[in-house]
């Protein structure tokens, strides 16, 4: 049985997502020690949404409630976030549910701005790291191999790439409102990750010239040579900062980097002309948990834009774009579970068709002792063999996609006696 707890910018408080995202990557071995009936665990944290996918042992009773219990116990001791602050934050999907949600996930259906591409490879990265921890299990190896083909078919066949937009260029056309020159303003960048080059490029496609990094790491020299801008050492972060019209924080950091003590020149006359209309500075927090002490939006001259804004700025979605997205997303959902089921399935259809060959062979034998020299009796016994196999078979699968394989399996045991291997349902299952 598949389960997901979900909590997101639809559920939770942006304070709450904050605390989630900085989630210990012990979470997923975690949830799966709580219980010997949790069998796999892999965990997707960002900056708006924390999930825990779980595989349980379906046969247990109450399986989704304990599965919820785990993952709410984990998260309590490897966050301190207690249950109680986490009630009513989040939601929970079950069986079918679990592979349209994901896969609505991964191909951005469900992100602050539809059809940002960040979250793709977030997913991936979920899965390698439960790998490395050792938490998959085959269903959810299944369920997320099958969440990446789900998004690139929706990236090829639908307009949502193009409709959507990534979290940096959203922020920078909220800003573009307050910026008549972009080729006018003092840049400074913080931070030199995956974002850092993202937000360097679309500065440049509007046309920004002047920009500045630092690293609050020590990498700004080394991203600043690969990209052709100026680092920025420590000791010239505040006098660069305080003489900055726009600054763009993105780094991983779990405490704030930029406060009022480094704006302070703000309010005296450095900063006069700063070309961003009534604000003399522009601050854009895209940091999760945020880079920037709110204190600094009462500063005179300075306006923030952090995350939990531009979440409230988001676009309508492109309706068409979006419809045939989550149709192609509906389409995958229902084929993972079709072959799910086909494969839970196969250890009756294997035990059923060794049980007809093996009387097959048996009767082959016996024909062959009373004088089969021309092998017609075997031809025959061989032939009816399958004829008997084919409609079962097909029935077989019929049921399971219908949600109704135990009742195939049932009437293996009521009719022959027989049931599946062990064996070959965790075949069936890896495979």
């Amino acid at each position: 049985m598949l389960l997901c707890v979900t909590a997101s910018h639809k559920t939770a408080s942006f304070e709450l997502l904050e605390r989630l995202s900085r989630t210990p990557d012990d979470v997923a071995p975690t949830i799966v020690g709580m219980t010997p009936c949790v069998q796999g665990a892999v965990v997707l944290a960002t900056c708006n949404r924390f999930e825990a996918y779980v595989e349980m042992d379906e046969p247990v009773t109450a399986a989704g409630a304990i599965g919820v219990e785990a993952v709410i116990e984990a998260v309590e001791s490897a966050t301190g976030i207690s249950a109680a602050d986490l009630d009513g934050a989040y939601t929970v999907h079950s069986g079918r549910r679990v592979a349209e949600h994901l896969f609505s996930v991964a191909s951005g259906l469900e992100s602050v701005v539809s059809g940002e591409g960040e979250i793709a490879g977030q997913v991936r990265r979920a899965l390698k790291s439960a790998r490395k921890d050792g938490t998959t299990s085959p269903e959810l190896e299944r369920l997320f191999q099958r969440a990446s083909q789900a998004q690139r078919k929706v990236k090829n066949v639908t307009a949502l790439g193009r409709a959507g937009r990534s979290l940096v260029r959203l922020a920078l056309e909220l800003a573009d409102s307050r910026i008549a020159d972009w080729s006018a303003e003092r840049v400074l960048l913080v931070g030199t990750g995956a974002y850092a080059a993202v937000t360097l490029a679309t500065l440049r496609e509007r046309g920004a010239v002047n920009i500045s990094v630092y690293s609050p790491s020590g990498r700004a020299e080394v991203f600043a040579a690969k990209h052709g801008i100026r680092p920025i050492a420590a000791d010239e972060y505040a006098r660069t900062a305080a003489r900055s019209s726009l600054l763009i924080t993105c780094t991983t950091a779990t405490e704030p980097v930029l406060g009022p003590e480094h704006l302070q020149l703000t309010t005296g006359p450095a900063a006069a002309g700063c070309p961003v209309g009534a604000h003399r500075q522009l601050v854009v927090d895209l940091g999760m948990p945020r880079n920037v002490d709110p204190a600094i939006a009462g500063l005179e001259g300075v306006a923030l834009l952090d995350l939990e804004t531009i979440r409230l700025h988001a676009p309508l979605e492109e309706l068409q774009a979006t419809d045939a997205a989550r149709s192609v997303v509906r389409e995958a959902a229902e084929t993972f579970h079709v072959v799910g089921a086909r494969q839970s399935v196969t250890p009756s259809v294997v035990a059923l068709r060794s049980h007809i060959f093996e009387l097959l062979e048996r009767e082959i034998d016996r024909a062959r002792a009373r004088g089969d020299e021309d092998g017609k009796v075997e031809q025959a016994l061989r032939h009816l063999s399958g004829v008997l196999l084919h409609t079962p078979t097909v029935r077989a699968h019929e049921l399971a996609a219908a949600g109704r394989a135990d009742e195939f399996t049932a009437a293996l045991a009521a009719l022959y006696g027989i049931a599946p291997e062990a064996d070959a349902a965790d075949d069936a299952a890896t495979a």
